[in-house]
């Protein structure tokens, strides 16, 4: 059986994932960052993202996880879970009709109705591994993955169950206090111990950057402000000289 390979996996994420902006930006999570990791160019072309579910299976055949079901956080990691889910049940010795859900999860809930219909088209079932893309404060994972199911489980008779949340990239950065993160400047995994889920990711900003630096060669002004990102709000402290 093969093994999840770290390096493969890196080498990866750098060559089809991770760039660098030459003007600051503003991310997703509302954190400005000269750098970025685009998992959403992987899942729009069928042979890449095939290649990207592959590790994702490799990496929880060499954690012993045994999920019934993907569910990915909407909408970074929708087609990854698909995609995955999919496998997961080709593969399974019990393959058939009613054997396996295919979930997916809504961007924006309705206001109204049960938490299955509220907040899935399809809800997850069994033993639940929540995916996302990328992690930067940790908000989107709580918010639209975490938060839901949670919600599902206090309302159903046979209740589903999270063995873990995995991201693709964990960017190493602290949390923000806020609505569905209570305590800011902790790191993501330690925001999801709190809510008693284990959290892994497949990489991390301070493995990813430095082969992203030697591959691309940015300037000197933003490897110092990538620096100083991870001086403001980092869960380590980077160095790219």
């Amino acid at each position: 059986m093969a093994n999840f390979n770290q390096q493969d996996f890196n080498q990866f994420a750098v060559e089809h994932v991770v760039g660098f902006f030459p003007e600051q930006r503003t991310l997703a999570s509302g954190r400005k960052s000269h750098w970025y990791a685009n998992w959403r160019n992987v899942m729009n072309d069928v042979y890449l993202a095939n290649q990207l579910s592959d590790f994702l299976v490799l990496f929880c055949q060499d954690q012993s996880l045994e999920p019934d079901c993907f569910f990915g956080v909407p909408e970074g990691a929708t087609k990854l879970a698909f995609l995955t889910q999919n496998k997961l049940a080709w593969l399974s010795s019990n393959y058939g009709p009613g054997s396996h859900c295919l979930p997916m999860g809504r961007a924006q809930p309705k206001n109204h109705g049960d938490p299955k219909d509220r907040y899935f088209v399809g809800e997850p079932r069994g033993n639940i591994i929540v995916v996302e893309d990328v992690t930067t404060t940790g908000s989107s994972l709580i918010t639209k993955g975490i938060r839901p199911i949670f919600e599902l489980i206090s309302n159903t008779q046979n209740p589903p169950r999270i063995i873990r949340a995995i991201g693709l990239t964990d960017r190493l950065e602290t949390t923000q206090a806020g609505e569905n993160i209570c305590v800011g400047g902790i790191s993501v995994r330690k925001a999801l111990d709190m809510l008693d889920v284990e959290y892994n990711s497949l990489s991390n900003a301070e493995d990813l950057l430095p082969l992203a630096v030697k591959r691309y060669n940015p300037s000197k002004e933003i490897r110092q402000a990538i620096e100083q990102e991870y001086q403001d709000h980092g869960v380590v402290q980077i160095n790219l000289a």
